[in-house]
C-alpha cells in the first residue's frame, strides 16, 4: 500500500506552525532549508509539488515580540502581514539554491465555494506545475476574517490536493504520526501504520491541538484525509523532523500513519460540493426523501420536504438533514428560500400554480447534490 506515494506523481505537502517556527521561537531556517531541499530532489525526479505552509501569524508574532496568540481579528491580520513577508522570503531564498522557481498563491475559503474562481485557481495551479515551479500556498490571512478564527491549513491543504487532483498528500507535524494513545501521557502508546479516516474510532483517538502556535490538531488531519480521499488522495501524518522524511516517504518507508478510506473517489462536480465548508441554509427532509435519496440517487423534490431555515437564494448552497437534524446531503438550491417555503410538502405538478411560474421540477437536481453521510 506503500508503494502509492512512490507511484504518485503529483504531491501536496503541508508544514504546520509548530514546526516551521520551532515551537513559536521564529522561523527555522534550517529545518526549512532541509525541507526544501528533499521537495527540490522529488522535483527533479519528476514529482509535482505544492507546498501548504503555515506559519505567517506565527511568524508575523515573533517579528512583532508577541508572546501570546491575539484574539483580536485586525491584529492576527496585522501579524499575518508582517509574518507573510518573512515566510516567503525564506522559502525563495532556499529554493533558488536549488535552481527551481518558486510563486506565492493565496487562497480563502471562498475562491473554493465561488464556481468561476474555483476553476481559475485549478488553472493557475496547473499551469504552474506544468511549468515546472513550486507554488506555496497560504489562506489569505490578512483579509478574512471568519477564516483566521475558524480555518486551519489542513483543511486547506485537502482542498488543494482536491482541487489539482493531487496522488499524495503529505502532513508535516510535530509528532511521529497517528497512535493509538496519547503518546504524551501513555508510555504504551502505539504508532498506527495504517487507519482507515472514515472510522469513527478513528477520530475519537485524536485529540486537540497540542500548540498556542497551530490552529488545528489530529482531528483536523483526519477530517483532512477524509476530504483528500474525496479525489483519490492517499494521505500521510508525519514527522517534520525526522531526517528526510519526504525522501523516505516516496521510497515507501513505514513512516508515520497513512490515512485512506473506504469510500471511493468523486467526479470533479461532485468533489467541489462536498468541499464547501459554508451553506446558505437548511431543508429537513423527510423519512421517504432520505431514503430515496440514499437507495435511488434521486433528485430531491419539494414533496419530500418538510421545514426550510435559513435565507439563501437561487443557486447557494443548502444542506439537506433528517427530522433528527443529521445531514445526509448538500447541493445547489433551484429556488430561494421565500419560494422553497411555498413548496413544502407539494408535488411538482403544483409548483407552477403555487409560484406562478416554474423554473425546475426539483428543488435540487442529483448532478447538483452530494451525498454527505453513507
Amino acid at each position: 500500500m506503500r508503494e502509492r506515494l512512490t507511484q504518485g506523481k503529483r504531491w501536496v505537502v503541508k508544514i504546520g506552525s509548530t514546526l516551521l517556527t520551532a515551537d513559536g521561537k521564529g522561523l527555522d531556517h534550517q529545518l526549512i532549508e532541509q525541507w526544501s531541499a528533499q521537495m527540490a530532489t522529488l522535483a527533479s525526479a519528476g514529482k509535482e509539488i505544492v507546498l501548504v505552509s503555515s506559519g505567517s501569524i506565527a511568524e508575523g508574532m515573533t517579528r512583532l515580540g508577541w508572546q501570546k496568540k491575539p484574539s483580536a481579528v485586525h491584529e492576527l491580520q496585522a501579524a499575518a502581514a508582517v509574518g507573510q513577508m518573512g515566510l516567503v522570503q525564506a522559502y525563495e531564498s532556499v529554493f533558488k539554491k536549488f535552481d527551481r522557481q518558486t510563486a506565492q498563491v493565496l487562497l480563502t475559503h471562498e475562491d473554493m465555494a465561488d464556481r468561476r474562481r474555483y476553476l481559475n485557481a485549478r488553472a493557475t495551479l496547473n499551469t504552474l506545475l506544468n511549468l515546472g515551479v513550486v507554488p506555496i500556498i497560504n489562506e489569505n490571512d490578512t483579509v478574512i476574517t471568519d477564516e483566521i478564527r475558524l480555518g486551519d491549513n489542513d483543511t486547506l491543504a485537502a482542498m488543494v490536493a482536491s482541487l489539482i487532483e493531487a496522488d499524495v498528500l503529505v502532513l508535516l507535524t510535530d509528532q511521529d504520526g497517528l497512535y493509538n494513545k496519547d503518546p504524551r501521557t501513555n508510555n504504551d502508546a502505539k504508532l498506527l501504520s495504517h487507519a482507515n479516516a472514515s472510522d469513527p474510532d478513528i477520530h475519537a483517538l485524536a485529540g486537540p491541538s497540542g500548540s498556542s502556535f497551530g490552529s488545528g490538531g489530529m482531528n483536523t488531519k483526519i477530517k483532512a484525509a477524509e476530504r483528500a480521499a474525496k479525489s483519490g488522495t492517499t494521505t500521510v501524518i508525519a514527522s517534520g523532523r525526522e531526517p528526510d522524511v519526504l525522501l523516505k516517504l516516496n521510497e515507501a518507508a513505514h513512516l508515520g500513519t497513512m490515512l485512506t478510506t473506504s469510500q471511493g473517489a468523486e467526479v470533479a462536480r461532485k468533489r467541489w460540493l462536498s468541499n464547501q465548508l459554508r451553506v446558505s441554509g437548511t431543508l429537513t427532509l423527510d423519512a421517504g426523501a432520505v431514503k430515496t435519496l440514499h437507495e435511488r440517487g434521486a433528485s430531491l423534490l419539494s414533496v419530500g420536504v418538510s421545514a426550510c431555515s435559513g435565507d439563501f437564494k437561487r443557486g447557494e448552497l443548502v444542506a439537506c438533514v433528517d427530522e433528527h437534524n443529521v445531514e445526509h446531503a448538500r447541493g445547489l438550491i433551484n429556488y430561494s428560500a421565500a419560494e422553497s417555503k411555498q413548496l413544502l410538502g407539494q408535488s411538482s405538478d403544483k409548483i407552477k400554480t403555487l409560484l406562478g411560474y416554474e423554473r425546475e421540477p426539483e428543488l435540487i437536481h442529483r448532478d447538483n447534490m452530494v451525498l454527505t453521510k453513507r
